[in-house]
């Protein structure tokens, strides 16, 4: 399993790396100082908080309930126009 999930880990790793390196000063900031929360199905792969820790230095942890809070943040979306709009448009 760990082999099957090594191609896709690493994209993911690569991609937070990639968005970490593009992130305005003030944002990374924040990020460094209260770190990254993991949500969804693929946050409760078994070490992924650990291994975006070791290669991120960035503290990592899982949201206690990783797949209610994606419909929670997709329904406040939903529910905010406003903020609807900002996320299509990014």
């Amino acid at each position: 399993v760990g082999q099957a999930l090594a191609k896709p880990v690493n994209q993911i790793l690569d991609a937070i790396q990639q968005t970490l390196a593009s992130t305005p000063p003030e944002l990374a900031a924040d990020i460094l100082d209260r770190g990254i929360v993991l949500c969804g199905g693929g946050a409760q792969l078994h070490g992924l908080s650990d291994v975006i820790r070791e290669r991120t230095g960035v503290e990592c942890v899982l949201d206690a309930d990783p797949l209610r809070c994606v419909v929670r943040g997709a329904g406040m979306a939903l529910e905010n126009t406003l903020l609807l709009n900002r996320v299509a448009m990014a």
